[in-house]
């Protein structure tokens, strides 16, 4: 398995709070899946931190049938992708 990090900007559109579609790396990825919620034990964070960290994991299929598994997690700042998987 292929770890996968660089920083792109992306968008998530949710459904029901649970994640739909998204645009990362310049790319439209369908959520093909179920997605499983990440608590904030999983993520690191600082002590101080009140941000109440949370995250998504989920496999997400590009236009030309790709798909890696993303965890994702929401910042001050909107959504960020913590690590993509090829599996």
């Amino acid at each position: 398995m292929d770890t996968i990090s660089v920083e792109h900007q992306m968008t998530l559109w949710m459904v029901n709070d649970v994640p739909a579609r998204m645009v990362y790396a310049d790319k439209r990825w369908l959520i093909t899946d179920t997605p499983t919620r990440l608590r904030h034990s999983v993520w690191t964070a600082p002590a101080e931190s009140s941000l109440g960290l949370y995250g998504w994991r989920f496999q997400g299929t590009d236009d030309n049938g790709l798909s890696l598994i993303f965890d994702v997690y929401k910042a001050e700042d909107g959504w960020h992708v913590h690590k993509a998987y090829d599996y």
